[in-house]
């Protein structure tokens, strides 16, 4: 007995490490064998921030917007850019979003489902619950529907000073629940285009060029402002109300493209995708940077004096250049596909002006030129990618977006009218369409 109790001790101690590898291994096997939840949470993440910054360019549009119009016009681009958004939620969720990512196609590779409406289901506290693959339900909506959302917010700005209010919400019902998502399924959905080999990685053409063909066929069927062009074809200047709101939304934009460029990679599970998710930050800051520099210079040596308003979209230009390709090219390559982003801009809006194309903001020469030129330049660094692929893609959304937008814009102006009478827009459409004034005691002083 007595010896049973001195070596006690000792068999414990001696025991005690093989009990400690044991427990030790179960737990290594059990880590091992338990789901990595890394890729879900961090993609999610990246989708739930990009979305919230994407979000943040609808502040960006409403004051560039509202300091590119004449200040008797401001109220007008204000209501259309809540609304418009607004009007976006509710369709993409309705049906933009069962079109664009379709479970099964109604025409295979061309066109999805329609009314397959979005349903979030919960889901449970167990990682097994969830596909942890790629990233919540909830948050891939929240971010594509971003997308959708800037694609109709492109066309506000061409179309301002002279459109009636619900003909052009009901054309963004349209656009964003129909025509947005079909063309963007040919290619993100796994459509056609995809198949093909057509490469634009966060919408250069899908959601920008896309933007800038319905602005150009609304453009051409709704005609200029009146007094912009004269009968010997001179322009009209017509400044903005306010060029501070005009840089404080390009800043705005600039900002959230991070969102839109980045949140494109579509993961953020690994080293690797993070990685690439900073170059794409910093290619896509390079390109805005370039643009802008390009049309400040080139505006000084065209017109000896530097544009704010040329500077500002060169900037925009150069984001809207780099978008399709932003993860590839090096820093120098960035930059020069920005810059040609800014040249267009400048060179393109006197263009539009001979051809008696109104366009308010500049939002064809920036969103649809620009788009065009940045979906071109993708083979210069993206491998696998081919110039005539390229052609193809941008020819084939531009011609439906085009055609479809200019049937949807000819049915509006034949059943209910799209422009304000000519007293109307004289006295601006905060008034003849709203009833309020954004600076009442200036035109009451």
């Amino acid at each position: 007995m007595k010896l049973l109790k001195t070596f006690a001790p000792v068999a414990l101690m001696m025991a005690a490490p093989t009990l400690g590898f044991a427990q030790e291994a179960a737990e290594a096997a059990e880590a091992a064998a338990a789901p990595d939840i890394n890729p879900y949470i961090f993609t999610t993440l990246l989708f739930l921030i990009g979305g919230f910054l994407v979000f943040w360019m609808a502040a960006g549009f409403a004051m560039l917007e509202a300091g590119l119009v004449r200040s008797k016009n401001v109220t007008m681009q204000l209501t259309k850019n809540i609304a418009l958004f607004s009007i976006a939620a509710i369709m993409y969720w309705l049906i933009g979003f069962g079109i664009m990512y379709p479970g099964e196609w109604l025409i295979e590779g061309w066109l999805g489902p329609f009314f397959a409406v979005t349903s979030l289901e919960p889901v449970g506290l167990a990682a097994e619950d969830a596909a942890l693959d790629y990233a919540s339900a909830g948050s891939d909506f929240f971010f594509q529907l971003m997308f959708c959302a800037t694609t109709a917010s492109i066309v506000s700005g061409t179309l301002a000073e002279r459109i009636k209010l619900w003909p052009f919400l009901i054309f963004v019902v349209i656009l964003t629940g129909l025509i947005y998502p079909i063309e963007a399924s040919w290619q993100w959905g796994g459509g056609w285009l995809s198949e093909a080999g057509f490469s634009d990685f966060a919408g250069s053409t899908l959601v920008h060029a896309a933007g800038g063909f319905a602005a150009l066929a609304g453009a051409l069927i709704l005609g200029p402002r009146i007094g912009k062009y004269t009968k010997d074809s001179k322009t009209v200047p017509m400044p903005g109300s306010n060029l501070a709101l005009a840089t404080l939304g390009t800043f705005i934009l600039w900002l959230g493209w991070f969102g839109f460029n980045g949140g494109s990679q579509l993961a953020m599970g690994t080293v690797g995708d993070v990685t690439d998710v900073s170059r794409i930050f910093a290619n896509t800051n390079m390109a805005a940077a370039s643009g802008a520099v390009a049309a400040l210079l080139l505006t000084q040596i065209m017109y000896k004096k530097p544009d704010l308003t040329m500077t500002l979209n060169g900037a925009l230009a150069g984001l809207v250049s780099i978008t399709a390709g932003p993860l590839d090219p090096t820093l120098f390559g960035a930059l020069w596909i920005g810059a040609i982003g800014g040249v267009i801009v400048v060179f393109s809006v006197p263009m539009l002006d001979k051809m008696k194309i109104d366009d308010v903001v500049g939002a064809i020469p920036v969103h649809l030129l620009a788009g065009i030129w940045g979906t071109l330049a993708v083979p210069f660094y993206t491998e696998g990618t081919s110039f005539v692929t390229q052609i193809i893609g941008i020819a084939a959304i531009g011609a439906f977006v085009f055609v479809t937008s200019g049937i949807v814009w000819l049915i509006l102006k034949a059943t209910m009218g799209i422009r304000v009478g000519e007293e109307e827009e004289i006295n601006g459409l905060d008034m003849a369409e709203l009833g309020m004034e954004a600076y009442p005691e200036f035109s009451k002083g």
